[in-house]
């Protein structure tokens, strides 16, 4: 189901809960968000949505998919850049990696190890950051 974007700094205040498989509709919700969205934005973090879940959704290109509980294991290749979010306003400024590795449960709960470079680095390290409570 489609949810409405949560606005303001206020909703990465947190750190977000580990996710279970309790919160499988969370992950629907976010890939139904993200597609409905799909023309400002690129990634998603549970707590925009409103819950306060370690689940990110990223789309790479035509596909989707979400990480439960990512964690970045590995990274390098530092640069600075400039990033914008559905629930911020503006721009900001922030440092990320070209290069990275991370550990995570697919939408399966199934365990998974990814390494991933470019732009969808860029884009999983921007909702991890939401996850941990990190405003950008």
């Amino acid at each position: 189901m489609i949810k409405k974007i949560v606005k303001g700094k206020q909703i990465f205040a947190k750190k977000a809960q580990p996710a279970t498989e309790a919160d499988k509709q969370v992950i629907t919700d976010l890939l139904d968000t993200l597609k409905a969205n799909r023309d400002a934005c690129v990634g998603m973090a549970a707590n925009m949505i409103g819950v306060n879940k370690s689940i990110i959704v990223v789309s790479a290109g035509p596909f989707q998919f979400a990480m439960v509980n990512p964690v970045i294991t590995k990274k390098s290749g530092v640069y600075e850049t400039e990033e914008s979010c559905l629930s911020l306003i503006g721009v900001r400024p922030c440092t990320r990696y070209e290069e990275i590795e991370v550990d995570y449960l697919d939408q399966n709960f199934k365990p998974q190890h990814g390494k991933y470079s470019g732009w969808t680095a860029q884009i999983i390290q921007h909702e991890i950051d939401h996850c941990n409570g990190v405003v950008i």
